[in-house]
């Protein structure tokens, strides 16, 4: 991915190769044209095309460079915000929709890789979400019994299954939702735009868009070797929004996060560590995630960036905090490295935007991309072929507010990482 390893590493070595797309050049036309190749913009393009839509989708760089082609791979239900929590921030009627559509959110990420036969390492397997002492486990409690209310398959493991089921008893217990698991993201994101263009869209990447105009009747969209008139415009930028409508990306503040891959393990050591398969992250407030891949390499992951000395002391605190949780893997090399920016909104929830006439947008992931960028790419598609009205989307409608002191809390963010691992695992 533009010949740098740290932008997407593992995923980069190991997903199938992008369908074949070009620039866009010269002037085009569509019902709808998407700006962003993520899982949003897929999503969106695939079920639009899938409606009968004539469909433009631009990229600036590669399919699923942003986030989208970055991330951990879990693919979990709801957002960061307690179930209870999420009708008070979005009001009863909208607090529901959302729970109910992130809920069954992993499921269609499951079915579309089925349907479509996408080679993305899908496991649905679920995860675990590891209680850190007890102040960790009471969390998991709530949240276990605000799941269960719901009807949701989450279960509360002891301290011991838990050590069962990861291979350390680092935790003081684990939550585990079945409706969950793990896929190999950038695969997931080049198989959807395969999907797309098999149902008829068409993807221009290298295309990224300079100018909007509205003429009353149509968009034109302009790149650097094109252009694109579309009666509707889907952005679905998020967190690496550059050029036209800036407002979305001056609403998030950037949290830097890295993945660090091992060589794929011995068949003994496969079977001491995630034996089950599930994804995992934990309740620490700068908190760390791993997962297996299908060829059994050790994905550990935590907040920070891979550059400056953020490269050198991020890599050593993931060698240590191995080293504590997993003493069977001993001086463990890493093959691969490679972070990316999570876009977080202040209330950590994602927004709705009509940024324009004819012009619609979801954002603010927040850290949860896979299964809400899918379900809301598809609401997108719903709102702009006509099968719902704005008035039933999941989220309400809403101006984009710039956060204030951003580019100060992304350095604190990256800066506060280094300091806490440079310091960490070493006692």
């Amino acid at each position: 991915m533009k010949d740098d390893p740290r932008s997407h590493g593992l995923w980069a070595h190991s997903a199938p190769p992008s369908p074949p797309t070009r620039p866009l050049e010269g002037d085009a036309r569509a019902d709808v044209a998407v700006i962003g190749g993520g899982f949003t913009g897929l999503s969106a393009a695939l079920h639009l095309a899938e409606g009968g839509a004539n469909v433009a989708l631009l990229e600036a760089v590669e399919i699923g460079f942003g986030a989208s082609g970055r991330n951990v791979g879990l693919v979990n239900a709801g957002m960061w915000v307690m179930p209870d929590d999420l009708p008070a921030v979005l009001g009863k009627v909208h607090g529901a929709r959302v729970l109910e559509l992130l809920s069954a959110g992993p499921g269609v990420v499951f079915d579309l890789v089925r349907r479509h036969g996408l080679a993305c390492e899908a496991d649905h397997r679920g995860t675990l979400h590891c209680a850190v002492g007890p102040k960790g486990l009471e969390e998991l409690r709530e949240r276990e019994r605000q799941w269960q209310a719901r009807g949701a398959p989450v279960r509360l493991l002891d301290a011991e299954e838990t050590r069962r089921r990861i291979g350390t008893g680092a935790y003081a217990g684990a939550l585990l939702d079945e409706r969950a698991g793990t896929i190999q993201p950038l695969a997931y994101a080049r198989g959807l735009a395969g999907a797309a263009i098999r149902a008829g869209a068409t993807l221009h990447t290298a295309s990224p868009v300079l100018a909007a105009e509205d003429d009353g009747s149509s968009w034109h969209l302009r790149t650097p070797a094109g252009s694109v008139r579309a009666a509707s415009v889907i952005v679905a930028t998020d967190a690496y929004t550059v050029g036209v409508w800036p407002g979305i990306r001056a609403q998030q503040v950037h949290l830097p996060y890295f993945n660090l891959a091992t060589a794929p393990l011995s068949d003994h050591l496969r079977r001491s560590i995630l034996p089950g398969g599930e994804g995992v992250w934990d309740t620490k407030e700068i908190l760390s995630s791993f997962r297996m891949d299908r060829a059994g390499r050790l994905i550990f992951g935590s907040v920070g960036a891979l550059r400056g000395p953020g490269r050198a002391i991020h890599r050593d605190w993931g060698r240590r905090a191995l080293a504590r949780l997993f003493p069977q893997l001993g001086d463990i090399a890493f093959e691969h490295a490679w972070y990316g920016q999570i876009g977080m909104t202040q209330d950590n929830v994602p927004r709705f935007h009509r940024l324009a006439r004819n012009v619609v947008s979801f954002s603010g992931y927040n850290g949860r991309g896979i299964a809400p960028g899918t379900v809301f790419g598809r609401c997108l598609a719903q709102l702009l072929l006509g099968a719902v009205r704005e008035e039933d989307l999941p989220l309400p409608v809403s101006d984009p507010l710039a956060v204030r002191g951003r580019a100060a809390w992304e350095a604190y963010y990256e800066i506060g990482s280094q300091v806490a691992h440079f310091t960490g695992a070493r006692f």
